[in-house]
């Protein structure tokens, strides 16, 4: 099903990752100083600087950054950086931000239902110790992969819906994530809508995937559809979930050609090759802090 890595090559790996580091992610309105004042409060406190991206977009002046810097020698304590930064910076520029630190692991939490290529993927990439994070739980609407988890040794909750169930039953979801203290839910080709109660408790932290090449082609084969038209390209969309179905920031897209050889089950294949990778590399940038949001876009480093 996937390759498994040992648990001595996995912590082999992981002790060789840089974790002495931290990330700030910011944006606010344009202005004057910003960049220098950020370096300026980091190297006064001994922070050596390893990674610095900004962005101004000019159309609606507003300024994105990113800065990660090495922990060991910084003369402010892990426990207040934020508490300085807030004070000495952010209120001065109105600005949104997050620090992050890296010997914190994200917390995933996948929702499935019976599509198995995105959640094999993901578990791929967790269990060989590509991805340095933690899957407290899975949570699915079908007992499909039971074994699966159970082989890996995530619990895993079958919370079955429907319509009457459905309000019920996301009340159990909110609870469970919370429990886990989850920072992101992935919706590894989830077939449930979720509704607003689930969202706004994860603002922002819930990423979903779905084709993207096809919106003239809706339904439940829209691939049949579209090879009828003989569409030359297809796609997948990486967005954060939001109230509005399939309208939310998008992290990643990317496309893939199609020729007249193509069948049906060639652009199905393709079809799930393309949305393993692009919500692979959705996943990649959220748990690597390299994305901010805006305005219901995103600025993604």
């Amino acid at each position: 099903m996937w390759n498994s890595f040992s648990t001595v090559e996995v912590e082999e790996r992981n002790m060789n990752t840089k974790k002495d580091t931290a990330i700030i992610i910011a944006h606010c309105p344009d202005q004057k100083g910003i960049i220098a004042t950020i370096t300026d409060f980091l190297l006064g406190n001994d922070g050596n600087i390893i990674k610095l991206d900004q962005h101004v977009d000019r159309d609606i002046k507003h300024f994105f950054i990113r800065v990660e810097w090495e922990l060991d020698g910084f003369s402010i304590p892990q426990e207040k950086t934020e508490d300085f930064f807030k004070t000495l910076i952010a209120d001065k520029f109105n600005m949104q931000w997050k620090i992050s630190f890296r010997d914190k692991k994200p917390r995933v939490g996948l929702m499935v239902s019976k599509y198995a290529h995105c959640f094999y993927d993901i578990l791929s990439r967790y269990d060989s110790g590509e991805w340095d994070i933690e899957i407290p739980l899975i949570i699915s609407n079908h007992d499909k992969f039971i074994p699966v988890a159970e082989r890996l040794k995530i619990p895993f909750h079958h919370i079955p819906k429907n319509k009457n169930t459905r309000a019920e039953q996301e009340k159990k979801e909110i609870a469970l994530m919370k429990e886990h203290d989850v920072d992101l839910i992935i919706l590894a080709r989830y077939m449930q809508i979720l509704t607003g109660n689930i969202i706004s408790s994860f603002p922002n932290q819930i990423i979903n995937i779905h084709h993207s090449s096809l919106p003239a082609f809706v339904g439940a084969d829209p691939y049949s559809s579209a090879y009828k038209r003989g569409v030359k390209f297809m796609g997948a969309t990486a967005h954060y979930v939001t109230e509005e179905l399939d309208a939310g920031p998008i992290i990643t897209q990317d496309v893939i050609p199609i020729s007249h050889r193509d069948s049906i089950s060639d652009m199905k294949r393709k079809g799930k090759d393309i949305e393993k990778i692009v919500l692979a590399d959705a996943i990649w940038a959220h748990i690597n802090h390299k994305v901010l949001i805006h305005n219901n876009k995103t600025v993604v480093f």
